[in-house]
Order: C-alpha cells, then structure tokens, then sequence
C-alpha cells in the first residue's frame, strides 16, 4: 500500500523530522551534483560536441589529467562543506576548466539560489554565458553585478589557471566590468561596451588592466569612426610598463600607439587564445584602415581554428554574423 510522505513525516518523531526536513533540502544539491559528476569522460549532461553560430561543429577537448584532478579535489572539497560559498564557486570554476561550460553555469545558478548577495557567483556565470554564446544572459548577470559591487571594496581574484610569474593580475570589479564590456561588443551595442570598459580601466592601476581595457576601448572608438578620441586613449601605453599576462594586448596597444612595428604582430606564433586575440586586433586594423578584404581574411581565419572557446574568436564570428563592407567606406553594423 502507498504511503504518502506527508503521512510518513507527521508519523516521525520531533528528531526523525528534523533530520528528514535536512535530507529533503539538499536534495536538489546531491541531484545537481549527481548531474554533474565528471569521471574520465566528458559527463552526460554536457554535450560532446558545441555548434557555434556560424554552424561549425567542434569536439569538446579531453581534458588534461592535471585538470581532472583538479576538478576532482574541488569537488570533494565542496562536498564536505556545501555551505561554504568559496568552495562553490571553486567548483564551478574548475567544472568550466573541462570545458563543461553548461554544468558550470548550472552549480553557479545553484549557489545564486542559496546566496543571491554573492556578487562572485554572477561574474563567473556572466563569464561562461559569453562562452556559451548567450550575451544577453551574460549581460543580465554582470549588470546585476556591477550593481552588487557599488560602494564594496575591490579585491584581487585568485587564478585558477596561474601566469607564468604566478601573480595574480585581474581583480573582482575589473573582471565584472571587462566581461560586461565583453558582452556588450559581442552584440555589437558599442556605447555600452565602451561605458563598461572605462568602468575596467578605472577599477585598478594595475598594467595588465591598463592594456586589456585599452585596447577594446580602442577598437570600439574606431568602430564608431572617432579616430581621434580612440589615439587619445592610448595616452597610458608606455613602452616599458610591467605587463605579465596580457602581454598581447600591451603589444597591440604599442602597435596602435606606432610604438612598434606591425610585422612584431605578425611573426609566426603558435595557434592559441592570444594569438586569436592578436589575429582579431589586426582584423579590426585592416577593417579601419584598409586594405578591408585582409580583415576579413582574417576574420575567416579566426574561425577556421579550434579555438572556439577564445574570447577573439567569439568577436570574430560575432563580426562575421553582423558586419557589411561599403566600397570605399569604413565597416558598419546591419
């Protein structure tokens, strides 16, 4: 015979209840981490393959054995603590490390369920919804963020893939107003992104934010046709300045600048996520100042690699999906 569960509980001692009301709570938590356990494979709630909007289909890279067990000692961390908010976040961030983009988002909309005040938990959503191609979300989640982040203390933010020096160089409010910058471009909405970028720029006076904020605040004012106000944002470019991870973006920055060369850009470089971010620099380059077939040459080259997940291949398929060329004139958006 069939036992409710409201009849069962009303049966339970004052202990038993309390304990049953406990269990019952964190379900959804031991359901979402059940859905979201990764063994050696990619996990059945994320797909083994990522279309992008241009129609081209890639395979999920397998991920390293350094970056399973990564994965694996965050999530065994979170499991003995699901109240610590830290341990969260850490588990979605090495979730996103796979390359399992949807399970991350889903343990960062799980730890907004349980601590909505939590500005981290939007920044790395926001983060991964970019990735995900869905801006609008991104833009939801960051804005939501800036907001959170007013009148608060910034804060330095711990690399979970660490640079070269191992110094961390990129800082909550800097990462909440980049991205938003970030989704804003990708949409093509150019007055936005340029508010959000200035926002970056003066978070922190670090060198690394300099040039990262600097240059889309450069390409967005040439994309606006307002030459003059976009070399007057290149008055911070020094030659010189201590860069240690963006070192691509300080070197596009100098060659805006003419403090070098262009062919210091163009010499051979593996194939990465900074080399796009070069690739996509001199794009724009060309779109601006000619030849323009060469930009877009470039934009077709971007998004002929594998690097689908690089934030300048992203603006260089975003492009492709909304730009025209007049003869004779400089790139518009449809």
């Amino acid at each position: 015979m069939a036992v409710s569960v409201s009849n069962l509980i009303r049966n339970l001692s004052p202990s038993s209840k309390s304990i049953f009301g406990s269990l019952i709570l964190s379900l959804p938590v031991m359901l979402l981490i059940s859905s979201c356990d990764v063994g050696k494979s990619t996990p059945p709630s994320t797909p083994e393959s990522f279309t992008t909007p241009l129609g081209k289909v890639y395979t999920r890279n397998k991920p390293s054995e350094k970056l399973l067990e990564q994965y694996y000692e965050a999530k065994k961390a979170y499991l003995k603590d699901t109240t610590d908010v830290d341990l969260l976040i850490w588990y979605g961030r090495r979730m996103a490390y796979l390359g399992n983009y949807e399970d991350a988002i889903a343990i960062y909309s799980m730890g907004i369920q349980r601590f909505p005040m939590e500005v981290r938990l939007y920044r790395h959503r926001g983060h991964r919804y970019i990735t995900l191609r869905e801006f609008d979300k991104a833009i939801a989640d960051l804005e939501h963020g800036a907001i959170l982040i007013q009148g608060t203390s910034n804060e330095i933010e711990p690399d979970g893939m660490p640079n070269a020096m191992n110094i961390p160089v990129s800082t909550l409010h800097g990462n909440i107003w980049y991205h938003l910058g970030l989704a804003y471009y990708l949409k093509h909405d150019f007055e936005n992104a340029y508010r959000a970028y200035l926002n970056c720029r003066e978070s922190g006076e670090n060198p690394d934010n300099i040039v990262s904020s600097t240059h889309w605040l450069y390409m967005i004012q040439r994309r606006l046709g307002n030459t003059a106000i976009a070399d007057s944002l290149l008055l911070p470019i020094e030659d010189g300045m201590e860069v240690i991870e963006n070192t691509n973006y300080y070197d596009l920055c100098k060659f805006y600048k003419g403090l070098i060369p262009l062919d210091s850009l163009t010499k051979a470089k593996e194939l990465s996520a900074a080399s796009d971010a070069v690739s996509y620099g001199l794009a724009n380059w060309y779109l601006y100042e000619g030849p323009q077939e060469k930009g877009l040459k470039l934009l077709n080259d971007i998004v002929g690699r594998d690097s689908w997940s690089s934030f300048g291949y992203i603006a260089a398929e975003s492009d492709l999906g909304k730009i025209t060329i007049r003869k004779g004139d400089h790139i518009i958006s449809e």
